[in-house]
C-alpha cells in the first residue's frame, strides 16, 4: 500500500520538474581554452569543459606550443599542481593528477582537477606547471578563477572518515541524468598526510592526493521533499572502481526533482568509514532522513 502511495504521489504534477521551477541544467561536451600561459619562449594552453574551471571534478587537457612556431613542444615530464592561498597565508590543494599523461590520439597531456572552493576575494587558485624539454626543465604558474557548480548532478563533498583520513567524493557523470536507469561516475580521492619537512614551494609532497582503491560506495538514493515522502528506487547499483580509477554504478531515477544520493564507504576489508542507513519508512509530509555522507541532486 505504501508503494502504491508513493507512486501516486510522485506522478501528481511532477512530470516537468525542470519546467516547473524553471532550472535548466546545463550539459558541456566541448572543452575550450580556459586560460594560456605564456613562459620563457612557449605557450601552455589549458583546456576544461566550456573553457571554465568549476568547483568539483573538472578533466583538464593541456598542450605545449612553442611561441614562434605555434608548433606542438616536444615537451616530457609535465606535472601540475594547484594551489589556494587563503586570506591567512595557509596554502592547501585539491585532489588532482600530478603527472600528466599524454594522449596521442588528441596531442594533449591529460588531467584532472577536483577543485573544493570557488575563488573568493580572501583566497585565490594557481595553477603550477612543470615540463621538460631537450633536457631542461621549467616552471610556471598562473591564477585562475574557479566558479560555483550550478549543477547539482556534479556535486561534491569533502569529510574526515571514521580512520581520520580526509577524503573527497566528487561526482563525474552523469551531467543531465535522464528518468530510469543511469550510469553513476564518481571519484574518491584521499589527502596524504606527509611526515617529512617541506622542502621548496611548492612541494608536490605537502598536497599530495591519492585515488582511494578498492573501497565501496553503497548507494541508496531518495526523494527526501516531504511530498515525495523519502521514496527510494528499484534497480540501483552500487558504485565499484573501475581500471581508469574512478567509480561507477547505476541509480535509477523514477522522476525528475530533487534527489538525495546516500552513500556508505566501505574500505578494502568491508569496514565502514562513513555513512548510515536511512530508515525504509515512507513519510509523507516529513523531510527525509538523511545518511550522514550523502550528495543532493537535481535534475
Amino acid at each position: 500500500m505504501a508503494t502504491c502511495f508513493a507512486l501516486l504521489s510522485c506522478t501528481k504534477e511532477k512530470t516537468d520538474y525542470e519546467a516547473e521551477i524553471e532550472v535548466v541544467v546545463p550539459e558541456y561536451d566541448e572543452f575550450k581554452e580556459a586560460v594560456t600561459i605564456h613562459s620563457e619562449g612557449y605557450d601552455i594552453k589549458v583546456e576544461a569543459l566550456n573553457g571554465t574551471f568549476y568547483k568539483g571534478y573538472n578533466e583538464i587537457r593541456l598542450t605545449i606550443l612553442d611561441s614562434q612556431t605555434r608548433k606542438e613542444a616536444n615537451a616530457t615530464d609535465v606535472t601540475l599542481l594547484p594551489i589556494v592561498t587563503k586570506a591567512d597565508g595557509n596554502k592547501h590543494s585539491c585532489p588532482h593528477r600530478y603527472n600528466l599523461a599524454y594522449r596521442t590520439d588528441g596531442k594533449y597531456f591529460s588531467g584532472y582537477s577536483v577543485f573544493t572552493s570557488e575563488s573568493l576575494v580572501d583566497g585565490a587558485w594557481e595553477l603550477h606547471i612543470r615540463f621538460t624539454i631537450n633536457h631542461k626543465t621549467y616552471t610556471t604558474k598562473q591564477r585562475i578563477t574557479v566558479q560555483q557548480q550550478t549543477n547539482k548532478n556534479l556535486n561534491m563533498t569533502t569529510f574526515t572518515a571514521r580512520d581520520d583520513e580526509q577524503y573527497v567524493i566528487a561526482l563525474v557523470s552523469p551531467q543531465r541524468p535522464k528518468v530510469g536507469e543511469n550510469e553513476l561516475i564518481a571519484g574518491i580521492y584521499k589527502f596524504n598526510k606527509s611526515a617529512a619537512s617541506a622542502k621548496d614551494y611548492p612541494d608536490p609532497s605537502q598536497f599530495s592526493y591519492t585515488e582511494a582503491s578498492g573501497y565501496t560506495l553503497q548507494l541508496d538514493p531518495r526523494m527526501p521533499e516531504p511530498s515525495m515522502g523519502n521514496h527510494s528506487s528499484p534497480n540501483n547499483e552500487d558504485l565499484v572502481q573501475r581500471d581508469d580509477g574512478l567509480y561507477r554504478g547505476v541509480v535509477n531515477y523514477t522522476m525528475t526533482g530533487n534527489w538525495t544520493l546516500n552513500f556508505i564507504m566501505l574500505n578494502q576489508n568491508g569496514k565502514i568509514l562513513k555513512g548510515t542507513n536511512v530508515p525504509t519508512d515512507f513519510t509523507p509530509g516529513i523531510e527525509g532522513v538523511k545518511s550522514e555522507l550523502y550528495l543532493d541532486i537535481l535534475f
